[in-house]
């Protein structure tokens, strides 16, 4: 049970809800985006094609893992359900990103660049040491297993 309540506890700030909102519904419209094909995306095929294309292989695997972890990771992370761990998970999602599609490119944007990336990066590691937060499932697991 302990290891439970570790897991969750989250102290009691109002800051990460910020954090958790917007980079919550990011993550779930890039997922969608590569699992559903929804907001202008690929959906799993045309993305498993581009992924196998820049070497992530196999393709349709990889875009199953990234759609997923951001989709669902986006999700958790707006209902404030496991959040350190989504972010951990989320974390490790945007250096894959960052390294394999947009690290020679340069920092910016407008160049295909990392600096999208790396901003959400920093919003999950953000996450991963401060936890939920207040308004958060987290908040109200950690209160009833204590």
């Amino acid at each position: 049970m302990k290891h439970v309540i570790t897991l969750v506890n989250t102290p009691a700030h109002w800051a990460p809800l910020v954090l958790r909102v917007v980079a919550g519904v990011i993550f779930a419209a890039h997922g969608a985006q590569k699992l559903f094909g929804w907001f202008g995306g690929y959906g799993l095929e045309g993305t498993g094609q581009w992924m196998a294309s820049i070497g992530l292989t196999p393709g349709y695997w990889m875009a199953l893992l990234a759609g997923s972890a951001e989709f669902f990771g986006g999700l958790l992370l707006l209902a404030g359900l496991l959040v350190r761990p989504t972010a951990l998970m989320l974390a490790v999602t945007m250096v894959v990103a960052i390294v394999t599609v947009h690290l020679d490119n340069g920092l910016f944007m407008a160049n295909n660049g990392y600096e999208f990336g790396l901003a959400l990066l920093a919003i999950s590691v953000s996450l991963m040491m401060s936890g939920a937060g207040r308004v958060s499932v987290d908040r109200l697991l950690t209160q009833r297993l204590q």
